[in-house]
């Protein structure tokens, strides 16, 4: 029998002889299909170039309303500049304020403004005096206007540029017109600029515009302005700026002024008679695509802003996208349709297309297996062990770095089970468990290990395996040896279950290494703390060298009174004399043994709750005097300050020496600052430095002008019998002495300073935390 020709058509026994309608119906559905997704892509475009002009409108309308506050705050801080020019006095020369106009050269910079001016109060009684003074300086017609109806008149007579239209506004008396009055009373009452309602400047003409005038009062130089009486009273005059609105509008709009139509009307509301400004080409018939109100306050008046789209903004509108989309649908839709009517009629065709797909195909598979001979060679030269097993533990892939870290050939290795080749004797059974239930689930199995425990508390070898989770675990290599490796295991599906792939590396190197560091760490711990009894021991031997010296010549002091007491022929008055030697040497003594017990913390103290600012105000004298007449003292302290449970005497020890040491380190010349405050020290503060605990504390901080400390002295301030002073000038224990005070008070004292700049030491003394009117009971001595 012969074969037909694939491409020939062979016809259904029965099959009518026409070709039918099933093709034309099928393309037309597709047609219309396409249609319908060609009429959503579209719907939605238009949507979103809708969307994208509306964003754009709205962030055009709201920089508008920002550029005008903005504006009017630089305009408002260019009055507040005036106001400190004439340092609380109207009376500012002609000349004087016209320097000062073109200094600032505002037409330039500040478009909009019509001019700046002062207008001052005159009192009525004077009114002919000033208009007498003003034309003797050549201004003959000269008057104010209009005639004042109250006790005071408010003329202009300052005003620059002083020429053209502005010269119809010399002598104004702004106080006559109501909304000009409310703006400066405004001004006047609040001591901030205030902005005035929609008036008709006084410079226009004919064709008057709409404008309004900002106020800033002056008031009179050192009076006080503390109330609104007291401001009431101050008030000598007001720097002040006329707007025209449309100029102001006209700078402020920019290269794209004609993209919005901008109406904005004085007040919360739209009402036609507080319209300032409104667009030239806005058209009362056209209905615009996007609107928008937003308020805006400028000086404390509120002010409505009404910004439309314009026709020049409404074509920015993209229809491109939308009409591309429409148009490349329905040909897309056409052309698929024409396809489906010509795959439904030819079969050769088909035929055609099922040879492309094939071909596709077989490049498909080409290309994949160029990728698997990519990825095997990227494992076969990968630096960690890859090993591959199927679902049933064997392995099947097992590349040369596995072979030189474990000693197993591939053709050893593959098809054996893994757990026989890496897995340690004693771990083995659990390790099955593990991988039967990774194998089962594929996603690390978090059940039970082999023990019937949970995974959480099992050994490292006894848990589950956990996909995509590095783990340390112990290995076996072929000759028996336990090789600690790093391993990363993955999923792979198979038919029945999941197998898995490893990268495994060896981390013996690295263990080795930080056996090698903690041994490191360990002996330069051991070198510490050896370092650190060294320095308590040459510490201890310091203080024992220190005590030794100063109760010597105390001793000394004793001993020759007492042999020159014994002397005969020895007179009463020298034998008293001598007896006073004594009595010094052994105060001398008892202060010594006081000061070491200080540092020691061993001193008994009396704490009480104290009021640190009265305690130094009444010590401000003792102070000034040990300081000396060339040192000045002064004293800061915050209000409310917090009381403490100190011992009161003790404290004024300490201040008392730290203001001799502060005049000592500036020569007996220069400033001591003895400030006060309430610190709260929390636990972020508090671990920057460990040894201050979180809490609220009192600090006192001592700062002089002096040179201050190298890094060196302040590491050794309180160490006992350490001084900077020539022999016999200081006994090296007023700072360790004050350090023991405030540690055995609770507290802590911290050292601040750099060369040439002065030091300052700070105090921090614990707040008292019970009633103000109880007494702590003194705390005993511990020996």
């Amino acid at each position: 029998m012969q074969r037909p020709d694939p491409d020939e058509t062979i016809p259904t026994p029965g099959a009518p002889a026409g070709r039918g309608w099933g093709p034309p119906i099928l393309a037309g559905l597709v047609f219309l299909l396409s249609l319908l997704l060609t009429w959503s892509a579209w719907n939605s475009a238009r949507r979103d170039a809708a969307a994208d002009l509306a964003f754009q409108f709205d962030y055009r309308a709201r920089a508008l309303v920002t550029t005008t506050v903005r504006r009017m705050a630089v305009y408002e801080q260019v009055l507040r500049g005036a106001r400190g020019f004439m340092r609380g006095s109207v009376d500012i020369g002609r000349r004087e304020f016209a320097t000062y106009f073109q200094s600032q050269n505002l037409q330039e910079h500040f478009p909009g403004i019509q001019a700046l001016g002062i207008a001052r109060i005159i009192p009525r009684a004077q009114l002919a005096a000033h208009e007498a003074a003003v034309r003797a300086e050549g201004f003959r017609g000269y008057a104010v206007h209009p005639a004042p109806a109250g006790t005071f008149a408010t003329a202009i007579t300052r005003i620059e540029p002083f020429a053209g239209r502005n010269l119809r506004a010399f002598g104004f008396d702004m106080h006559s017109e109501p909304v000009r009055r409310a703006a400066m009373q405004a001004a006047r009452d609040s001591g901030a600029a205030a902005l005035s309602g929609k008036v008709v400047l006084v410079q226009e003409g004919r064709n008057a515009h709409p404008g309004f005038l900002m106020y800033v009062p002056v008031y009179r130089q050192g009076a006080s302005t503390a109330s609104v009486d007291a401001r009431r009273a101050a008030i000598v005059g007001w720097a002040y700026a006329p707007f025209r609105m449309a100029d102001l509008m006209r700078g402020i709009g920019g290269a794209h002024a004609a993209d919005l139509q901008v109406a904005i009307y004085d007040g919360a509301r739209p009402e036609p008679d507080a319209l300032l400004f409104h667009s030239q080409d806005a058209t009362a018939w056209r209905q615009p695509l996007l609107r928008r109100s937003l308020p805006a306050t400028i000086s404390g008046r509120p002010w409505l802003v009404d910004i439309a789209s314009s026709p020049a903004f409404e074509a920015r509108l993209d229809t491109r996208r939308p009409r591309i989309i429409a148009v490349t649908g329905i040909g897309l839709g056409f052309l698929l349709s024409v396809v489906v009517w010509l795959l439904a009629t030819d079969r050769r065709r088909a035929l055609q297309l099922a040879r492309a797909m094939t071909l596709e195909l077989r490049q498909s598979y080409e290309r994949i297996d160029a990728e698997r001979m990519r990825m095997d060679s990227i494992l076969q030269n990968t630096y960690d062990a890859f090993v591959a097993v199927d679902a049933a533990g064997r392995v099947t892939d097992w590349n040369p770095r596995a072979v030189q870290q474990f000693g197993w050939t591939r053709e050893e290795a593959l098809g054996r089970d893994v757990g026989e080749l890496l897995v340690p004797r004693e771990q083995r059974v659990p390790g099955q468990h593990g991988f039967a239930q990774f194998a089962a689930a594929g996603d690390g199995g978090r059940g039970l290990d082999a023990a019937g425990r949970d995974p959480a508390g099992a050994p490292p070898q006894g848990r589950p395996l956990v996909t995509g989770e590095p783990a340390e675990v112990m290995a076996r290599h072929r000759d028996g040896r336990h090789v600690p490796v790093e391993i990363v295991v993955a999923a792979l599906p198979a038919e029945a279950g999941h197998g898995a792939s490893a990268f495994l590396r060896d981390i013996t190197p690295r263990r080795e290494a930080e056996a090698r560091e903690h041994l490191r760490q360990q002996r330069l711990d051991e070198a510490r703390m050896a370092l650190a009894r060294s320095q308590k021991l040459e510490a201890v031997g310091k203080l024992t060298g220190g005590v030794a010296h100063d109760f010597n010549n105390i001793l000394h002091i004793i001993s020759a009174n007492v042999q020159l007491m014994l002397k005969p022929g020895t007179s009463d008055d020298k034998r008293e004399k001598r007896l006073r030697n004594i009595l010094d040497a052994v105060e001398r003594g008892a202060k010594l043994s006081s000061q070491l017990l200080a540092f020691a913390r061993r001193q008994p103290l009396h704490p009480s709750l104290v009021d640190i600012g009265h305690l130094l105000e009444r010590m401000d004298s003792l102070l000034q005097r040990a300081a000396g007449e060339a040192v000045q003292v002064d004293l800061a302290r915050e209000g409310d300050l917090w009381p403490a449970l100190v011992d009161p005497n003790q404290l004024e020890n300490v201040l008392l020496n730290l203001v001799i040491n502060a005049r000592d380190a500036m020569g007996g010349e220069g400033k001591v600052r003895i400030a006060l405050d309430n610190l709260a020290v929390d636990s972020a503060a508090a671990a920057l430095d460990p040894e201050i605990t979180p809490g609220d504390y009192v600090r006192i901080a001592v700062s002089d002008s002096g040179e201050g400390m190298p890094p060196e002295v302040m590491e050794r301030a309180f160490e006992p019998f350490f001084t900077t002073k020539p022999e016999g000038k200081g006994t090296g224990l007023g700072l360790s002495m004050a350090h023991g005070f405030v540690r055995q008070s609770g507290g802590h004292i911290r050292i601040a300073s750099v060369v040439g700049a002065g030091t300052t030491i700070s105090i921090y003394l614990p707040r008292a935390a019970v009633p103000a009117d109880a007494a702590a009971a003194p705390v005993p001595a511990t020996y």
